[in-house]
């Protein structure tokens, strides 16, 4: 019994000092390469991104309240900078044409797949979850997007090209 106490205290312990060391938050809100910036987003799509994509596709993430918990901060740190290194609405117009245009196909296709937002995101966050009809206002806008595009560059500027 006196062993299972000392392991208590000790874990007890340990879990105290985790609290100490605490991840940076994604609030920056820098805005400046931002989609927007040279393409229009509806309201109804910005509502749909803000419930659904931007807590780990931006530089606002909105943060519920046990993300002050340690292990949870340091996980979702790490998934919101997995998620940032994917693709960032917020640094859209910093990538290259050709990976603007493929990341707004990957959109479409993991919607479609189901594999957006993730299913660990929405089992809390039920609001993400998105209708039948949201996802075509999505699809709809991102073709849209990736048509304009299609028709601002030339059409070897929209592939990216393989390493040798």
């Amino acid at each position: 019994m006196k062993i299972l106490k000392k392991i208590g205290i000790a874990l007890l312990v340990i879990l105290l000092v985790m609290q100490a060391f605490r991840p940076a938050k994604n609030n920056s809100g820098d805005m400046r390469k931002d989609i927007s910036v040279s393409y229009v987003v509806p309201a109804d799509v910005k509502t749909i991104l803000a419930k659904a994509c931007n807590d780990c596709h931006s530089n606002a993430t909105r943060y519920p309240w046990y993300s002050e918990i340690q292990p949870v901060s340091w996980w979702l740190s790490d998934h919101i900078k997995d998620g940032k290194r994917h693709f960032n609405f917020n640094e859209f117009e910093g990538y290259r044409v050709a990976r603007q245009y493929k990341k707004l196909e990957e959109c479409i296709d993991e919607v479609k797949k189901g594999d957006m937002p993730l299913a660990s995101y929405t089992i809390i966050h039920k609001d993400a979850i998105l209708s039948d009809e949201e996802k075509n206002t999505l699809f709809t806008w991102l073709d849209i997007v990736r048509d304009s595009i299609k028709s601002r560059y030339p059409a070897d500027s929209l592939i990216i090209k393989k390493k040798s």
